[in-house]
């Protein structure tokens, strides 16, 4: 559907436009036309491609959805894909597309799958009429500015569920929750992952409006671009640090748990030399032989259970000194 439909002259806005209406503010000296759509039907984009002369495969690519970050250059128009990650409540990412048609003289955005809006990002264009001049290379830069900076938010809570779960790690646990621990890592990491996926291919294509052969629609906004670039660096530098902190937070996970394997270990082994002395002992006195000491003894079983007792009391001590009980 039509969100909104603005012509702009010397950076100020003149007001709402018709759609029939478009052509005629296009052919007016240093005016052009702000279209948003969300979620539009085939009939809409065909009123868009004919009004802007939009080119048939970027139209094919917004209609179908499924494609990779990207900035193409179709002539006189740049299309760009960006894709919009959010948090759903119950912590996984809902990925939304959004297509820029950025033209001399138009912009048309297209959203998809996308919860949040652009509406505060064309109040902000408005509030800066000396910038809003320079037409859709600004416009431009602000949509996609205000995509890159919501990706920041969504890194920083995933911060926070993996600095929950280190600690974590350090307390004691069963053996279920640690379990439990390294599946909540690796699906911090399966989210992470999916960042990536959709943030990193954009680096290059801002990349190409910072240097070389740069658009003439973002001519003389290099600095701009410069900066959402290098936001999007620091951003994919923040996902790799994060997927090194799971990846050391697992094997962490794992030696805390072989630890804990060792402690139980030890005290089995502690215990069953408690036994093994009571046990070695009996063993002995049960033999089918004559001449045992202290065998004829009136006072024998209680040396024995003495004796029991005593050896019994001595390993227990230095267990209990080493740790192991």
């Amino acid at each position: 559907m039509l969100i909104n439909c603005a012509a702009y002259q010397n950076g100020k806005k003149l007001g709402d436009v018709a759609i029939k209406d478009i052509s005629d503010y296009l052919a007016q000296s240093e005016c052009f036309v702000w279209v948003a759509l969300k979620d539009p039907d085939d009939a809409e984009m065909a009123a868009m491609k004919e009004e802007f002369d939009l080119h048939a495969l970027a139209i094919e690519d917004v209609m179908r959805g499924g494609q990779r970050p990207k900035i193409e250059d179709y002539g006189d128009t740049l299309f760009t894909v960006l894709h919009t990650i959010e948090t759903g409540d119950d912590g996984e990412l809902i990925i939304g597309q959004v297509n820029i048609f950025a033209g001399p003289n138009f912009v048309v955005s297209v959203r998809h799958r996308a919860q949040q809006g652009f509406q505060d990002v064309r109040a902000r264009c408005e509030r800066e009429p000396e910038l809003l001049k320079e037409g859709a290379g600004f416009v431009l830069y602000a949509l996609v500015d205000s995509v890159v900076d919501r990706y920041t938010p969504v890194v920083e809570v995933l911060s926070e569920e993996i600095e929950e779960l280190e600690d974590r790690i350090f307390e004691k646990h069963s053996l279920a929750a640690s379990r439990a621990i390294i599946q909540d890592l690796y699906s911090l990491k399966r989210r992470l992952v999916i960042l990536q996926h959709h943030i990193t291919p954009l680096v290059d294509a801002v990349g190409k409006l910072v240097g070389g052969r740069v658009p003439s629609i973002c001519s003389g906004m290099q600095a701009y671009y410069r900066d959402v670039y290098d936001h999007l660096v620091r951003v994919s530098n923040m996902i790799d640090a994060r997927r090194d902190m799971i990846v050391t937070a697992v094997q962490v996970n794992l030696g805390m748990i072989s630890v804990a394997e060792g402690e139980v270990t030890k005290r089995l082994g502690a215990f069953a030399a408690l036994f093994a002395v009571p046990t070695l002992i009996a063993g002995i006195y049960g033999m089918n032989f004559q001449s045992i000491p202290a065998l004829q003894s009136r006072f024998g079983f209680q040396i024995c259970l003495a004796a029991m007792a005593t050896i019994d009391g001595i390993l227990y001590f230095l267990f209990r000194r080493g740790g192991w009980l």
